[in-house]
């Protein structure tokens, strides 16, 4: 299977750009449509699966015979897909606290923005609030960072696998 989706790399890297794009075309459904306002870890998950339909088209536009963009695509690949999970991570960690020991809620991710450095709105949003902890959409027993978790590592792994190229047969 791995060898089909390596010959058709350009072919898996727009799908899986487009995968990343209705991912995130179903989290603004649940906010605008159904309601559901997002926590700052939602917010960053965003960002890395928007990264990660990035690295995609990177890769789906790079030739063949470029392996040196080829490995940098697939570079972007790992560390968005890494940050991606890592974040959603963080943020399955807080909705499995007992209620006695989740974090207080904190300010806005709004106001942070205006008030701190980008550095301290970064450590203040991944150790997380209350308002992450809150579950409100479940799918097949799991919330929505659990999907997310899910898909980026399964789109990263793949990514890295179909897009690193090949060493050169001497």
């Amino acid at each position: 299977m791995l060898a089909n989706l390596r010959a058709h790399r350009r072919a898996f890297d727009g799908l899986a750009a487009a995968a990343c794009v209705l991912m995130l075309g179903y989290a603004y459904f649940v906010q605008f449509h159904l309601g559901l306002e997002p926590c700052p870890l939602c917010i960053f998950q965003r960002v890395a699966v928007a990264a990660l339909a990035l690295a995609f088209v990177l890769a789906a536009l790079s030739p063949d015979a470029w392996r040196g963009l080829r490995r940098v695509a697939a570079l972007l690949v790992v560390l968005a897909a890494g940050a991606g999970t890592g974040v959603a991570a963080r943020h399955l960690y807080i909705q499995s606290l007992p209620p006695d020991k989740v974090p207080v809620c904190g300010a806005t991710l709004d106001y942070m923005m205006d008030v701190f450095p980008v550095s301290e709105v970064v450590r203040k949003v991944l150790t997380g609030s209350g308002e992450c902890a809150k579950i409100e959409w479940t799918f097949l027993g799991l919330s929505m960072p659990g999907w997310v978790m899910i898909c980026v590592l399964l789109l990263g792994v793949l990514g890295v696998l179909v897009n690193w190229p090949a060493r050169r047969r001497s």
